[in-house]
């Protein structure tokens, strides 16, 4: 062998690679779009993929690249069943979701048969779990491709592995320190993005596998965010969503330190950016600042999604929240006083183990007295790998059922109150879509992430417009253009 240490794949070299990112990517893209060009040439026809995204917002953005990095190699989208590439990009928080990826599984064997070209491949948080790694590798050995959260950036090192290697790739890491942004992106929407600021959690809430797969927080340096949301203005994004499990904890490990609500006041001098969102906040970390910054940056939406997850203090101790009924009810009255218009939507969790008809009560009281303008409400579920899934007094069933209901009639009551408030108002609305049901409207949302419908047609998506909110319907708007 010569001097130059030869690499297995194909004819790439030790040397020839790129060692920093993102070059590194975009030199395997080079690589992939070479083979998959004298595919489409055997094939006589353009190769086509299919990426499908389980669980949150920081998910549906890394789809967004995976979708990019294919389509920059030379794939184009298209239904499942038909796609020469097929990703899942996992979530984990709820163990039915590990059953619906398996299910799917399933039936690309089937496709598989069809199509023996075919390539699967599974990224995101199930992955994180050893016990799924291992399952799928031998159970579902027509999967060609595993990778987790940590590396969703090197899919085109990795497609390359798949095109030139005969075998499983499993490429799973436990933690990194290196943030991979600058890859191409295929934006949902054209008018809007997601933009994240921080990546893992810190927190440990006893039922929440979040921090064992998306390991702990590190936050991207402000001067990278800026300049990401700039070059997002100067292709025609309108609103951005700032994403982090924990949006309010930005900052902590950078030098110099800097934290959300300074964060907040720059992206809001962007000029394009007319609107800035973003998600999730913890009320352990909600700063008197980031407050201020809401109340008086126009530019930032006066909704927040303030996660509760319980009334009961007792219960907030055991889940490792880190405050208590009080301190919350304290910070929506803070918020408010300031904010008096914005809208508060919230996590909560029934039936969390231990729960008692008074430790519910208790969340009834806090819901009946914040008034959301909506509410995600889930039954708890038992997450293997997380403390409260072996705590005792599990609660039963059908009186988790039972809470349950009588939550969300009190959910859909005071929201329904709530939201009425704006009833009559002429308001700005970004438009996102034609309507899914009625073609003859257009649906958007409203600053304080209110859902709106109105008469329109199809050119009024990415614009804000006026609209005159005619009737509330609980948590949506049926509206005119003014």
């Amino acid at each position: 062998m010569s001097a130059v240490e030869y690499n297995k794949i194909n004819d790439i070299t030790v040397e020839n690679q790129p060692v920093q990112e993102p070059e590194r990517q975009y030199y395997y893209m080079d690589k992939c779009r070479e083979i998959i060009s004298e595919r489409t040439k055997e094939k006589g026809r353009r190769l086509t993929f299919y990426v499908e995204t389980f669980g949150c917002q920081m998910n549906a953005r890394d789809s967004e690249k995976l979708r990019g990095i294919l389509e920059n190699i030379g794939f184009v989208r298209n239904d499942y069943e038909e796609s020469d590439v097929v990703i899942y990009n996992t979530c984990t928080v709820r163990e039915n979701a590990n059953i619906r990826v398996y299910g799917r599984l399933g039936h690309l064997k089937t496709l598989k048969k069809k199509n023996p070209d075919m390539i699967i491949g599974l990224c995101g948080c199930m992955m994180q779990e050893k016990h799924v790694v291992e399952k799928i590798s031998k159970s579902y050995r027509h999967v060609n491709l595993i990778f987790g959260t940590f590396n969703i950036y090197k899919l085109s090192e990795l497609l390359y592995r798949v095109l030139t290697e005969d075998k499983m790739i499993v490429d799973i890491m436990d933690k990194t320190e290196e943030i991979v942004e600058e890859l191409p992106v295929d934006r949902e929407y054209k008018f809007k993005s997601g933009v994240n600021i921080m990546y893992g959690c810190n927190n440990f809430c006893t039922y929440c596998i979040v921090p064992y797969v998306r390991g702990r927080e590190k936050s991207r340096e402000p001067e990278d965010i800026i300049s990401e949301i700039k070059r997002l203005a100067d292709d025609g994004v309108r609103e951005v969503m700032l994403l982090g499990q924990n949006v309010n904890s930005y900052g902590k490990g950078l030098e110099p330190y800097v934290d959300f609500a300074s964060l907040l006041h720059r992206v809001c001098k962007i000029d394009g950016i007319e609107r800035v969102r973003f998600m999730t906040s913890h009320p352990k970390d909600l700063s008197d600042d980031l407050i201020d910054a809401m109340a008086t940056e126009p530019k930032v939406c006066p909704h927040m999604h303030l996660p509760l997850q319980s009334g009961s203090s007792r219960l907030l101790k055991i889940m490792n929240r880190h405050y208590d009924k009080e301190r919350y009810l304290e910070l929506v009255e803070k918020i408010r006083n300031r904010i008096p218009d914005i809208s508060l939507t919230t996590d909560i969790i029934v039936g969390f183990p231990g729960e008692t008809e008074e430790d519910f009560k208790e969340t009834l009281d806090v819901v009946d007295k914040v008034g959301y303008d909506s509410a995600f409400t889930f039954i708890y579920s038992k997450r293997t790998g997380t403390p409260a899934a072996d705590m005792p007094d599990q609660v039963p069933e059908d009186v988790t059922k039972e809470r349950f209901d009588r939550l969300l009639a009190l959910v859909q009551k005071r929201a329904k109150e709530r939201c009425a408030r704006f009833e009559g108002k002429t308001m700005p609305v970004l438009v996102e879509q034609v309507n899914v049901q009625d073609d003859r409207l257009v649906t958007g949302r409203l600053a304080n992430n209110l859902t709106v419908h109105f008469e329109g047609s199809s050119d009024l998506i990415g614009q804000i417009v006026d609209v005159k909110l005619k009737e509330c319907k609980g948590f949506y708007y049926i509206a005119e253009q003014a």
